[in-house]
């Protein structure tokens, strides 16, 4: 007979399964590493986006090798390193060292905009990813708790992150602030995205019924097969 989870057992399994699935501390650290060069380089070179370019794309394609070398996927790693690159391009055109960082506040409003109709349209991303990385595929979809959850816990992302990047980028990016477009780069990179993920789990785990078996255990699961 198989043990019923109990509510103590299935709130750690919960957040313990969240946060190991949307983990990736090391990703997010060697994403702020080119902007911080960017930075360091304008400042050096006596405000040169030439040279702040310079910084960023080199150490992009440091962390690009160095990530190839952990074995992190090629399309992955190109695209990162494209986007820095892209950056670089788009402030070497303007002539605004501030622009640099463009790409990222637009990136930011999309997928604040994205994830909010996701939930709208009752596919709400964050199940959508967590789902596919335990192998559920849709399956979680048929479970009405766990997609009422996922809606709710996907709001903390919409606000909590994008929505407050968008606020912070957008507000230092049109007053000009370079240094500290570097220094939030790096803040709301790996502790807000930390942050997002420990509110989010815990939204989810509040919304599911305390007699739910969890996040890799759909109602469903039991009764039905794709």
């Amino acid at each position: 007979m198989t043990e019923r989870p109990t509510p103590d057992k299935t709130s750690a399994a919960g957040r313990e399964s969240l946060g190991a699935l949307l983990g990736g501390r090391r990703g997010a650290i060697d994403a702020s590493l080119p902007p911080l060069a960017f930075v360091a380089g304008w400042l050096i070179a006596d405000r040169s986006i030439g040279w702040g370019a310079f910084a960023a794309i080199a150490v992009g394609v440091l962390v690009a090798v160095e990530r190839l070398l952990r074995g992190k996927r090629v399309g992955a790693v190109v695209l990162s390193l494209a986007a820095v690159v892209l950056a670089a391009y788009i402030a070497l055109q303007t002539g605004r060292a501030e622009d640099f960082f463009l790409l990222q506040l637009l990136s930011n409003l999309v997928s604040a905009l994205v994830w909010a109709l996701s939930i709208l349209l009752r596919w709400p991303l964050l199940g959508v990813v967590v789902g596919t990385m335990l192998g559920q595929k849709t399956r979680w979809r048929r479970d009405p708790d766990l997609l009422r959850a996922y809606s709710l816990a996907s709001w903390v992302w919409v606000f909590g992150q994008y929505t407050v990047r968008v606020v912070v980028f957008g507000l230092l990016w049109w007053s000009g602030q370079v240094v500290a477009l570097g220094i939030a780069r790096t803040v709301l990179t790996w502790p807000l995205v930390a942050l997002t993920i420990a509110v989010s789990g815990w939204v989810l785990h509040r919304a599911l019924p305390s007699d739910h078996p969890g996040l890799r255990h759909p109602r469903e699961l039991a009764h039905a097969q794709d």
